[in-house]
């Protein structure tokens, strides 16, 4: 019973908190967001990051079939079962290798362009 009071107690404090500023400040920090973002700056580095997260989402299966292929190539040569089997475990820690720097190079290129574009925001909002 106690927790059903605390949620309707919560919920009635939310409304009474969420009225007080009215629909008027909700739609004006909506406006100010919306100005922002329509920004050619912001839009421009918006665009970078899709394009690199295209780039990056095409280059990540890529890498991940090259190293299976490596890996096939490798099991398949000449040679004794244990060979076999060392030639394939080099090939595929190399490909994991491969695919680990993709990814973290992916992923530090995103951050600067989020970055760039959180500073390009913060210049138009004047802060």
């Amino acid at each position: 019973m106690r927790g059903k009071i605390g949620i309707v107690v919560g919920l009635a404090a939310g409304y009474v908190l969420g009225s007080r500023a009215g629909r008027e400040r909700y739609e004006q920090i909506k406006a100010s967001y919306l100005k922002v973002w329509n920004t050619a700056p912001v839009q421009k580095q918006v665009g970078k990051a899709k394009e690199f997260g295209k780039t990056a989402a095409l280059a990540l299966p890529s890498a991940l079939w090259d190293g299976a292929v490596k890996v096939t190539k490798a099991a398949t040569k000449n040679g004794s079962a244990g060979q076999k089997l060392d030639a394939a475990i080099k090939a595929g820690k190399s490909s994991a290798d491969d695919v680990a720097r993709g990814a973290e190079t992916t992923a530090t290129e995103v951050k600067k362009a989020a970055d760039k574009a959180v500073a390009d925001a913060k210049k138009i909002a004047g802060e």
